[in-house]
């Protein structure tokens, strides 16, 4: 089996807590700490991931290169397509561009050269 190349520009995103919205909230916004390559691989087969298409997610598994601040990469952060997508974000607390996707899960110790994850697209 070949191994998939690193086709896809990618970005990692960190949330950062910001300013109070005046509602006695808190408004969300998002760092970009780790650009990469990656690979995608579109995932079938399980019942979580039958769920997820149902309504109406796609799931991938990603490989990037174990290099800086890819061994930080954690799920509660997002990775963003940097060529494709949103050209303009999604609007003011959001002006990063691209097609946003959940980490669900994030393996950075069974290989010393890569990283791999389970991504799974943003719902709007």
């Amino acid at each position: 089996m070949a191994i998939a190349r690193l086709r896809h520009a990618v970005a990692f995103d960190q949330e950062v807590e910001s300013a109070d919205d005046g509602f006695g909230g808190k408004t969300r916004s998002w760092t970009e700490i780790r650009p990469c390559q990656a690979a995608f691989t579109y995932m079938r087969g399980s019942e979580a991931i039958d769920a997820a298409r149902l309504q109406e997610r796609s799931v991938f598994k990603v490989r990037i290169r174990k290099i800086g601040a890819a061994r930080d990469i954690a799920p509660n952060w997002r990775m963003r397509t940097v060529k494709v997508g949103l050209p303009e974000g999604q609007g003011a607390g959001d002006p990063l561009p691209g097609t946003r996707y959940n980490v669900r899960e994030v393996d950075a110790i069974s290989d010393r050269k890569w990283v791999y994850l389970v991504v799974e697209s943003a719902g709007t």
